[in-house]
Protein backbone atom coordinates (compact mmCIF):
# COMPACT_ATOMS: atom_id res chain seq x y z
CA UNK A 1 0.00 0.00 0.00
CA UNK A 2 1.38 3.47 -1.16
CA UNK A 3 0.06 6.91 -1.51
CA UNK A 4 -0.80 8.06 -4.22
CA UNK A 5 -1.59 11.67 -2.29
CA UNK A 6 1.06 14.59 -3.61
CA UNK A 7 0.03 16.65 -0.52
CA UNK A 8 1.34 14.25 2.17
CA UNK A 9 5.04 14.52 2.38
CA UNK A 10 7.19 10.84 1.56
CA UNK A 11 10.66 11.33 2.06
CA UNK A 12 10.55 12.40 5.80
CA UNK A 13 13.20 10.73 7.76
CA UNK A 14 11.92 10.13 11.62
CA UNK A 15 14.11 11.00 14.04
CA UNK A 16 14.73 7.89 16.57
CA UNK A 17 12.74 9.00 19.52
CA UNK A 18 9.77 9.87 17.31
CA UNK A 19 9.61 6.13 16.15
CA UNK A 20 10.15 4.79 19.83
CA UNK A 21 7.96 7.15 21.33
CA UNK A 22 5.01 5.77 18.90
CA UNK A 23 6.00 2.33 19.33
CA UNK A 24 5.66 2.91 22.87
CA UNK A 25 2.14 4.86 22.67
CA UNK A 26 0.58 1.94 19.93
CA UNK A 27 2.06 -0.76 21.90
CA UNK A 28 2.79 -0.52 25.15
CA UNK A 29 0.48 2.64 26.55
CA UNK A 30 -3.07 1.58 24.73
CA UNK A 31 -3.14 -1.80 26.95
CA UNK A 32 -5.87 -3.07 24.89
CA UNK A 33 -3.37 -3.06 21.86
CA UNK A 34 -0.66 -4.86 24.23
CA UNK A 35 -3.50 -7.25 25.14
CA UNK A 36 -4.50 -7.93 21.60
CA UNK A 37 -0.32 -8.79 20.84
CA UNK A 38 -0.28 -5.84 18.60
CA UNK A 39 3.26 -5.38 17.17
CA UNK A 40 4.13 -2.74 14.81
CA UNK A 41 6.57 -3.53 12.53
CA UNK A 42 7.21 -0.12 10.44
CA UNK A 43 6.96 3.12 10.54
CA UNK A 44 6.66 6.02 7.85
CA UNK A 45 5.37 8.85 6.99
CA UNK A 46 3.93 6.58 3.75
CA UNK A 47 2.31 4.24 5.68
CA UNK A 48 2.60 1.60 8.45
CA UNK A 49 3.04 -2.49 8.61
CA UNK A 50 2.13 -3.84 11.79
CA UNK A 51 1.56 -8.03 12.88
CA UNK A 52 -0.54 -10.00 15.25
CA UNK A 53 -0.19 -13.44 16.42
CA UNK A 54 -3.31 -15.16 16.57
CA UNK A 55 -4.32 -16.41 20.15
CA UNK A 56 -6.81 -18.03 22.19
CA UNK A 57 -8.14 -15.01 23.62
CA UNK A 58 -8.74 -13.54 20.10
CA UNK A 59 -10.99 -16.40 18.73
CA UNK A 60 -14.27 -14.79 17.32
CA UNK A 61 -15.67 -18.51 16.17
CA UNK A 62 -14.48 -21.46 18.25
CA UNK A 63 -15.65 -24.26 15.81
CA UNK A 64 -13.52 -22.63 13.40
CA UNK A 65 -10.65 -20.93 15.06
CA UNK A 66 -11.47 -17.77 13.37
CA UNK A 67 -10.28 -14.28 14.88
CA UNK A 68 -13.03 -12.21 16.36
CA UNK A 69 -14.91 -9.54 13.80
CA UNK A 70 -14.12 -6.60 16.26
CA UNK A 71 -10.33 -7.61 16.97
CA UNK A 72 -10.05 -6.73 13.24
CA UNK A 73 -11.84 -3.74 13.87
CA UNK A 74 -9.95 -2.58 16.94
CA UNK A 75 -6.40 -3.09 15.07
CA UNK A 76 -7.53 -1.31 12.02
CA UNK A 77 -8.39 1.50 13.64
CA UNK A 78 -5.42 1.62 15.72
CA UNK A 79 -3.18 1.28 12.58
CA UNK A 80 -5.09 3.72 10.86
CA UNK A 81 -4.86 6.11 13.78
CA UNK A 82 -1.48 5.50 13.69
CA UNK A 83 -0.85 6.42 9.95
CA UNK A 84 -2.36 9.26 10.09
CA UNK A 85 -0.48 10.14 13.41
CA UNK A 86 2.93 9.87 11.38
CA UNK A 87 1.67 11.78 8.46
CA UNK A 88 0.43 14.49 10.87
CA UNK A 89 4.55 14.07 11.42
CA UNK A 90 6.24 14.06 8.57
CA UNK A 91 3.90 17.52 8.05
CA UNK A 92 5.45 19.26 10.71
CA UNK A 93 8.97 18.68 11.04
CA UNK A 94 9.63 21.75 11.77
CA UNK A 95 8.55 21.27 15.50
CA UNK A 96 9.65 19.52 18.00
CA UNK A 97 9.24 15.79 18.75
CA UNK A 98 7.81 16.38 22.07
CA UNK A 99 5.29 18.87 20.14
CA UNK A 100 4.34 16.43 17.74
CA UNK A 101 4.03 13.88 20.27
CA UNK A 102 1.55 16.48 21.98
CA UNK A 103 -0.82 16.03 18.81
CA UNK A 104 -2.00 12.70 19.99
CA UNK A 105 -3.37 13.81 22.95
CA UNK A 106 -6.51 15.24 20.52
CA UNK A 107 -6.02 12.80 18.11
CA UNK A 108 -9.40 9.92 18.62
CA UNK A 109 -11.40 8.63 16.28
CA UNK A 110 -14.71 10.39 14.59
CA UNK A 111 -15.42 7.14 11.81
CA UNK A 112 -14.73 3.87 11.08
CA UNK A 113 -15.95 1.93 7.99
CA UNK A 114 -14.74 -2.10 7.78
CA UNK A 115 -15.24 -4.63 5.76
CA UNK A 116 -14.86 -8.28 6.19
CA UNK A 117 -13.83 -9.77 2.37
CA UNK A 118 -12.99 -13.25 3.88
CA UNK A 119 -12.47 -15.28 7.18
CA UNK A 120 -9.74 -14.11 9.56
CA UNK A 121 -8.32 -18.03 9.43
CA UNK A 122 -4.77 -18.64 10.73
CA UNK A 123 -1.85 -17.70 13.19
CA UNK A 124 -0.59 -14.59 12.47
CA UNK A 125 -1.61 -11.85 10.35
CA UNK A 126 -0.39 -8.67 8.39
CA UNK A 127 -1.44 -5.11 8.78
CA UNK A 128 -1.19 -2.11 6.23
CA UNK A 129 -2.24 1.60 6.65
CA UNK A 130 -1.79 4.48 5.27
CA UNK A 131 -3.25 8.43 5.42
CA UNK A 132 -4.98 9.72 2.33
CA UNK A 133 -4.96 13.11 3.87
CA UNK A 134 -3.97 14.91 6.57
CA UNK A 135 -5.88 18.27 7.32
CA UNK A 136 -5.94 21.09 9.94
CA UNK A 137 -8.79 18.93 11.72
CA UNK A 138 -9.32 15.91 10.62
CA UNK A 139 -7.34 12.96 8.68
CA UNK A 140 -8.20 10.13 6.94
CA UNK A 141 -6.72 6.61 6.22
CA UNK A 142 -7.33 3.46 4.18
CA UNK A 143 -6.12 -0.33 6.08
CA UNK A 144 -5.50 -3.35 5.03
CA UNK A 145 -6.01 -6.89 7.49
CA UNK A 146 -3.84 -9.58 5.39
CA UNK A 147 -3.17 -13.21 6.25
CA UNK A 148 0.56 -13.89 6.52
CA UNK A 149 0.62 -15.55 2.70
CA UNK A 150 -0.71 -11.95 2.24
CA UNK A 151 -4.37 -12.76 1.52
CA UNK A 152 -6.49 -9.93 2.08
CA UNK A 153 -8.73 -10.48 4.78
CA UNK A 154 -10.68 -7.19 5.65
CA UNK A 155 -9.96 -3.82 4.55
CA UNK A 156 -10.74 -0.39 6.32
CA UNK A 157 -11.60 3.67 6.38
CA UNK A 158 -11.36 5.68 8.76
CA UNK A 159 -11.31 9.71 9.90
CA UNK A 160 -9.63 10.88 12.98
CA UNK A 161 -9.71 13.97 14.52
CA UNK A 162 -6.00 15.86 14.51
CA UNK A 163 -6.76 19.18 16.66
Amino acid sequence: MTSSRSDLPTDVEFEPEFIAALHDIYEEKILFNQWMGLKVDKIKATGIVASLNMKPELVGHYAYHRIHGGVISAVLDAMGSLAVMAALGAKHMDESVAKRLERFARHSTIDLRIDFLRPGIGDSFIVHAEAMRVGARVGNARMEFLSADGKLLSTGTAAYLTS
